[in-house]
């Protein structure tokens, strides 16, 4: 007897179909306080999957780690032992990242950097004076990326003077985990912004990307100016690190926050400004400060060998004025 099959047909497809609907994309918008500044998340979800307090929370053990700010955390209690911590995960990868940038970059990136940045008074408790030579000598005896190592999670120390100073690198990697944070939530449209740093993925509703404006300056001073350049990244990482904003008068002349490793001075050179894209943001915001040290020409010759990360540059000319150039990878995304 044949039998009537069209009932569980029809049961099939209506079942297949109630399931196959996907619910629309909707925008959902984090803002909250952090490391100093603030922070602003736009994703894109079927629902609020990622909540403030799970963000909120993830920077709190992120400064407990190491936050300069923070007596107790993992890396003021490095900078006060006389020869090394135990450290957690966050801090290791961290070191890890500014030891292997530190390399590249001829010592330029030194995490260790922390007794310069503290004499040039940029550091958390101000300093009185400007050091002199003798001063600035001293100082560099406890300053190189040699005189940390990392075996397991035992961070050691050659001497009880070598202090960290992370801040470098620091807020890029925090805008990684937030990034991560989404995607373990299978959120894969969005952009998270800490203190200027970016990290982008995605798209917005109705397909349309994500753009970027980057800060200019106007004249011949070194106030910032409406955005110079707006970009579309893609997938990404955006940060960027300059010479007028962070800075102090001292003798008559513009003091940078940004020090050389190497001299124990501050950064002096023709760099205002350099944004660099990258796949993530501790690349991108451990290398920014870097070109700034290197300069025009170096910066651009050693980004002509890299495939994996562009920069944008303003610069004063030897003529005073100022002006801007950037490498071949960085104009793919303008």
């Amino acid at each position: 007897m044949k039998k009537n099959l069209l009932p569980g047909a029809v049961f099939l497809v209506l079942l297949f179909c109630a399931f196959g609907r996907q619910a629309p994309l909707r925008r959902f918008e984090l803002k909250g306080y952090a490391q100093g500044t603030t922070y602003s998340i736009v994703y894109y979800a079927t629902d609020s999957l990622v909540s403030l307090n799970q963000t909120d929370s993830l920077l709190q053990r992120f400064d407990r780690s190491v936050s300069l700010y923070q007596p107790n955390s993992l890396i003021c209690r490095f900078n006060r032992s006389g020869k090394g911590i135990r450290i957690d995960e966050t801090f290791r990868m961290l070191i890890n990242h500014a030891l292997q940038i530190s390399r590249a970059t001829a010592g330029l990136v030194d995490p260790t950097v922390k007794p310069l940045v503290d004499a040039w008074g940029f550091g958390v408790v101000k300093a009185t004076h400007e050091p002199d030579k003798e001063e600035v000598e001293s100082l560099l005896r406890n300053v190189g990326a040699g005189k940390i190592a990392l075996k397991g999670n035992f961070l050691h120390k050659t001497n009880p003077g070598v202090q960290l100073d992370l801040n470098g690198i620091a807020q890029g990697y925090s805008v990684d985990l937030l990034a991560l944070l989404l995607e373990r939530h299978h959120i894969h449209n969005y952009l998270v912004e800490l203190g200027g740093e970016l990290r982008v993925k995605g798209r917005k509703l109705g397909n349309e990307p994500f753009k970027v404006g980057i800060e200019g300056i106007s004249g011949d001073d070194l106030d910032p100016a409406p955005m110079r350049k707006v970009i579309e990244p893609g997938d990404g990482a955006i940060t960027t690190s300059g010479n007028y904003r962070k800075h102090h008068a001292a003798g008559g002349k513009q003091i940078s926050h940004l020090m050389n490793p190497l001299t124990g001075y501050p950064v002096q050179n023709e760099m205002i400004s350099v944004t660099v894209y990258a796949k993530d943001a501790i690349t991108a915001d451990g290398y920014d400060n870097g070109f700034m040290a290197m300069g025009l020409k170096r910066t651009l010759s050693f980004l002509s060998k890299r495939k994996d990360m562009g920069a944008y540059i303003v610069y004063r000319r030897p003529d005073g004025l100022i002006a801007d150039t950037a490498t071949t990878f960085f104009n793919k995304y303008q």
